[in-house]
């Protein structure tokens, strides 16, 4: 922003910004605007390494002594899909009751919870399964405050921008999947943070590892997120009650795009979480069996950065047909990955790692343009409402994946989700993305 239009705004925004609105320059104050973007960001980076500090963890779980069945990982792994699904359909009528810095700080300090009883956990082999669950359970607070953060920054951009600003929290906030599925193999392998003296614990092969350090590494960072938001944040007069927000559930659209954000970020955020324990369970029996590991961050690094990347792609072009293209893909993408469930030699391991990656990266493109329809499709209020109560359907997605992989084999899970990824498509396609389609923004 120059100095003369600061200056405007300065001259026409009102302190306690009463008056806010991005779609004039003159009471909006894209300083503030970016600035809260980077902010929420960053925390929610943070909120899903939480969310996904679960999956990272428990693959490892019986190196260190635990003794859980398949079954009992599965469900570990799923329930904070569950509980971040559940725990969304809280955080979405959040930002118009609280506004954008009291959520934020309360959603950053209420990560230490999950981040410091994994740290307990993961030092302490007897804990029971139900501490265990409780403990999964916990991590979906960082799964649920996406549904406020993204509802909230819809407040603070004008709809040119949406696509870019909501792309750029969503893909970099999705990060944290990778993140922590990336930093944790490395962090366990030494003390941390001087808890050299704290007991490690001896993997399968006789390794010393310091499994608890996946949690500990995170706390300083969300405490620091919690002061960022104290100090920085602002409130924008977006106001509404319980009663005003009920609304869009009277509206076509949203039913549509809630089923469209299920297939994509629901398929994001359910392989993200089961793709460790996938790789384990249908080519661990191979000698030289891959480290899940060592491939599990890979799928939601791709789909995060992807979706990152479409955000000004989906401003200039529309989201529609970013959604349209992304939901193409993610069919393809599930009908290839099913022919290498069933292996006979560990080298089809990357035909399965190569049809992995494929859903990953359209299911970014699918995100990217879902968020950019909603603020075209609904006014400023509902389209926040939109924002949270498709993205809390879509939490669940790591708990309809886990839940459908102890009842079912993997091959016909993947078939099951290719035909959902059709209808889904047919939607965006006949709906959004056709010529003469009465939203194609």
């Amino acid at each position: 922003m120059s100095a003369a239009s600061s200056a405007l705004v300065a001259s026409k925004l009102n302190p306690d910004l009463s008056n806010w609105d991005p779609e004039h320059e003159e009471t909006w104050d894209s300083r503030l605007a970016w600035r809260t973007l980077w902010i929420t960001t960053y925390v929610l980076t943070l909120s899903f390494a939480a969310w996904y500090l679960v999956s990272a963890i428990a693959p490892r779980l019986n190196d260190i002594g635990y003794s859980l069945a398949p079954g009992q990982l599965y469900w570990l792994v799923a329930l904070p899909g569950l509980a971040g699904g559940l725990l969304r359909l809280v955080f979405m009528f959040l930002p118009p009751i609280m506004g954008t810095r009291a959520l934020v700080a309360m959603s950053s300090a209420l990560l230490v919870l999950p981040m410091l009883g994994w740290t307990l956990a993961a030092r302490d082999t007897s804990t029971p399964y139900w501490v265990l669950l409780a403990l999964a359970f916990a991590a979906g607070i960082g799964g649920g405050a996406f549904s406020g953060f993204m509802a909230s920054t819809s407040y603070f951009f004008p709809k040119r921008l949406a696509g870019t600003a909501l792309g750029l929290q969503a893909g970099l906030g999705n990060f944290g999947i990778g993140l922590i599925q990336l930093l944790l193999p490395w962090v366990v392998g030494f003390g941390l943070l001087g808890t050299a003296a704290l007991t490690p614990q001896s993997s399968g092969n006789g390794q010393l590892v310091w499994l608890h350090n996946g949690g500990l590494v995170l706390i300083p960072w969300a405490l620091l997120g919690t002061a960022l938001a104290i100090v920085y944040l602002r409130r924008v007069p977006v106001k509404a009650n319980f009663r005003e927000q009920m609304d869009i559930f009277r509206i076509k659209h949203t039913w549509i795009m809630t089923a469209i954000y299920l297939m994509s970020f629901g398929a994001f955020s359910g392989l993200a979480a089961q793709m460790g324990l996938i790789i384990l369970n249908v080519y661990g029996d191979f000698p030289d069996a891959p480290n899940p590991l060592a491939f599990a961050f890979i799928g939601p690094v791709v789909g995060a950065l992807v979706r990152a990347a479409s955000g000004p792609g989906c401003d200039r072009w529309g989201g529609a047909i970013f959604t349209f293209i992304g939901g193409a893909g993610m069919v393809v993408g599930t009908v290839f990955t099913a022919f290498f469930l069933n292996p006979t030699r560990v080298e089809e391991f990357w035909g399965f790692l190569t049809g992995m990656i494929v859903i990953f990266f359209f299911s970014g493109m699918a995100n990217a343009g879902t968020f950019k329809q909603m603020p075209m499709i609904f006014p400023k209020r509902q389209a926040g409402g939109a924002i949270a109560w498709t993205s809390a359907i879509a939490a669940f997605g790591p708990f309809i994946v886990g839940i459908s992989l102890t009842a079912i084999s993997p091959t016909a899970f993947f078939i099951g989700c290719a035909v959902f990824c059709v209808f889904c498509t047919g939607l965006a396609w006949y709906y959004y993305a056709r010529p003469g389609a009465p939203f194609p923004g």
